[in-house]
């Protein structure tokens, strides 16, 4: 039985519901990307009448073959998985879907929801595909980073939130007091932004680090971004506060990571990043650069555990 991924084609959302159908291990996995209407998608995943329209063409036409088992991500994909399990789909929705948990069959949420159930499954952060594996084909994929000078600093960049307002006067210190102890280090960075990453923020980041042995994506026209060779060749990882995926795909590889002004988070995003530090899995500032490279680092690593949980409740 190959699982269905359901979700509105938001890379996050994506992501999450890819991950876990891969680490189910069911032989491979269908896709599905919903084209939610207006009036269906303002209320989802409440149902009004009609409701089967209101996910478009290829949702209709999956739904009718009422596929074994379906796993959603975010909002719109818990109102599709709602209108299945009417027909016998088993569901798991990913992500707090704001409703009772018992219109599905299994809720993955993270810890920082605080959503309670006996058809919750909790986890620490959020899905996604690092392993030792994962890493070791992004070491493959972009082998020439090997040559870069060690230590290599992997830099994430995302964008400024409503739960982590960062502003530029402030991220802009730490990018040149980074630059500074990799030049004296003589190490290498590799760096990365990411949709949301305003073009001032970028422009801040090329120059704070313009004379550093190094490779930084910018979305620029730079080609493939190299994001999991950056995760793979890094030494350590320094990461902006306002991503949750982001945070917990550095946190599941085996290097020090920091989060830059985790100060700045605020609600679920403080009480995650907390969750973290207190875990010591996170480092505040730039303490990454500062870690013991000998000592071993355990990696975050909930998907297999979720994956193992969620065979094991639906009998797969």
């Amino acid at each position: 039985m190959l699982p269905w991924t359901i979700t509105d084609g938001r890379a996050g959302n994506v992501r999450q519901a890819v991950a876990l159908a891969s680490a189910l291990q069911l032989g491979g996995q269908h896709r599905l990307r919903l084209q939610p209407k207006a009036p269906w998608r303002w209320f989802a995943p409440r149902l009004l009448p009609g409701a089967m329209q209101g996910f478009g063409d290829d949702f209709l036409r999956m739904a009718g073959a009422s596929p074994g088992l379906a796993i959603g991500c975010g909002r719109q994909a818990a109102g599709a998985l709602r209108l299945l399990r009417r027909q016998g789909t088993r569901t798991v929705q990913i992500l707090d879907p704001r409703l009772n948990p018992r219109h599905w069959d299994l809720v993955v949420a993270p810890a920082h929801d605080r959503l309670h159930g006996d058809n919750v499954l909790t986890l620490l952060g959020s899905l996604n595909p690092v392993s030792d594996e994962w890493l070791a084909c992004g070491r493959a994929a972009f082998s020439s980073f090997e040559q870069l000078p060690g230590p290599r600093t992997a830099v994430l960049v995302g964008g400024p939130t409503d739960h982590a307002p960062w502003q530029l006067e402030e991220i802009v210190p730490l990018f040149r007091q980074l630059a500074a102890q990799v030049r004296a280090e003589g190490g290498s960075i590799l760096a990365t932004t990411s949709r949301r990453t305003p073009r001032a923020v970028t422009q801040a980041l090329l120059q704070a680090f313009d004379d550093v042995p190094g490779v930084i994506w910018s979305d620029g026209g730079d080609g493939s971004n190299p994001y999991a060779g950056l995760l793979g060749w890094a030494h350590r990882i320094v990461c902006t506060p306002d991503s949750v995926n982001l945070l917990s795909e550095a946190c599941a590889t085996r290097v020090p990571v920091s989060v830059m002004l985790g100060n700045r988070a605020q609600a679920r995003l403080r009480h995650f990043q907390t969750a973290l530090i207190e875990r010591g899995r996170l480092l505040e500032a730039l303490a990454a650069l500062d870690a013991d490279p000998s000592q071993p680092v355990e990696p975050l690593r909930e998907t297999p555990r979720i994956a193992a949980e969620v065979k094991a409740r639906l009998g797969l």
